[in-house]
């Protein structure tokens, strides 16, 4: 397979073999191939787990235990207050 890229991407793939970082051109691409799955593996992941909170969230409100909207903003926000006002202590 036979890949043309830009010509910055093409100064960093060298600027890694250069540096030392990698043996040749292929070891870059290859890696960066494999963080790229990995990457996709993660976010995948994180989906599953945004959608068991929304699921958990779901039940809890069906079993009567939801917060008003309001109360919980205000909330959050005097929490924000007063975690500024630590960091600037």
């Amino acid at each position: 397979m036979n890949v043309t890229l830009t010509p910055e991407l093409e100064q960093l793939v060298d600027l890694k073999v250069r540096t030392g970082g990698y043996a040749s051109r292929r070891e870059v691409v290859e890696d960066a191939l494999r963080l790229l799955e990995e990457r996709d593996r993660l976010l995948a992941l994180r989906k599953d787990d945004i959608r068991q909170m929304i699921g958990a969230g779901m039940a809890s409100l069906r079993a009567g235990k939801g917060v008003d909207g309001d109360s919980f903003l205000e909330a959050m926000d005097a929490e924000l207050a007063e975690l500024d006002a630590r960091d600037r202590a």
